[in-house]
């Protein structure tokens, strides 16, 4: 099969052929038919996750089952499936509660293990990871629930509750960002987008963001105005000391914060303004994907129109273009979700 190779970490990227994979036991094998380039690709390219060299990254996927390993019982080959990008180990207590994206056993395709940028990839624990689509969801689609889409939800719906009417900030308007912006306005709220980027920020309001407005030294302010005190849930959708900070005092009080870009430093801690937390009594959540049991509700919404994914998609490249842009993604401004075929 085809693969992105990583030999060294924040050195260019190859695309070879490497020998075809076996499924694991109590996991399959997929095809892959769609794949994001995620800003978390980047962090493992840069060395700021602990990864094995030569590795394959890539954890958004979608595609087809074409291998099956002994005890598997939920799936058989040709089904289409996605996966979440936390693979729960599904024997521990955290996957039997249906909190899988929290195992601590987990695999990460991309991260633990090769992941999708490639013709095939292998999953482990498919009865606890693996979700079925319905033909009616494309594959793009799906792929774009694995990380990005499925994290805003989970970080509106269930870390923030998130009800109608509501002020949500967002600071990062890429593809995590665009699909705050989309769950948000889906429940009701109403949002400040933030981003450097002006056509990020005409991205945002085409999906109904009611204020877009430049990232500068003085977003928390605007947004207090914007909002007549400031805003009732803030999301940190970048994942920088700056952005962190921008969404925190974007609060107002008794405010609730959801972070999810990481926020990789050397000693391993980040800087948070904690003396607004504590004076003004506001949540600090954190949103790590979502356990593959979570999805039928999201799935749901999709189905009937409600959540379209698919809209927040901005282009479609093969394996070659993927590897020149993915050492790019810090400095790069792209407008919306990159999303490989790794068979183009």
């Amino acid at each position: 099969m085809r693969a992105m190779i990583m030999h060294q970490l924040g050195e260019p990227l190859e695309v070879d052929e490497v020998p075809d994979l076996s499924p694991p036991e109590n996991g399959v094998v997929v095809e892959v038919h769609a794949t994001g380039l995620c800003r978390s690709d980047w962090h493992a390219w840069a060395g700021h996750e602990q990864i094995t060299l030569p590795h394959v990254p890539g954890h958004e996927l979608a595609g087809v089952v074409v291998a099956v390993g002994a005890g598997v019982r939920r799936f058989s080959i040709g089904q289409r499936v996605t996966v979440p990008f936390v693979c729960g180990c599904g024997a521990c207590d955290w996957c039997r509660s249906g909190n899988a994206q929290v195992c601590p056993n987990q695999q990460q395709p991309g991260f633990t293990h090769w992941g999708s940028f490639a013709e095939q990839v292998a999953l482990h624990a498919a009865d606890t990871n693996l979700v079925a689509i319905a033909p009616s969801v494309s594959f793009e689609a799906a792929a774009a629930l694995g990380c990005r889409f499925a994290t805003a939800y989970r970080a509106l719906t269930v870390r923030a509750r998130v009800m109608a009417e509501e002020w949500v900030t967002v600071v990062g308007a890429g593809g995590v960002g665009l699909s705050v912006v989309m769950v948000a306005k889906a429940l009701g709220a109403r949002v400040v987008a933030v981003d450097r980027n002006p056509a990020a920020l005409d991205a945002a309001r085409a999906l109904g963001a009611d204020h877009a407005i430049i990232a500068d030294d003085v977003v928390p302010a605007r947004v207090h105005s914007l909002t007549a005190g400031g805003s009732h849930v803030a999301v940190d959708a970048v994942g920088s000391e700056q952005t962190c900070t921008d969404a925190v005092l974007s609060l107002r009080r008794r405010g609730r914060h959801v972070q999810i870009g990481l926020l990789p430093t050397t000693s391993g801690l980040s800087g948070i303004p904690m003396a607004r937390a504590i004076a003004w009594e506001l949540d600090l959540l954190g949103s790590h994907g979502m356990a593959a049991v979570d999805y039928p509700g999201m799935l749901a919404l999709i189905e009937s129109g409600s959540l379209r994914p698919q809209d927040l998609i901005g282009r479609l490249v093969g394996l070659e273009e993927a590897a020149l842009l993915l050492p790019r993604m810090d400095t790069a401004s792209p407008v919306g979700m990159t999303m490989i075929d790794p068979r183009l």
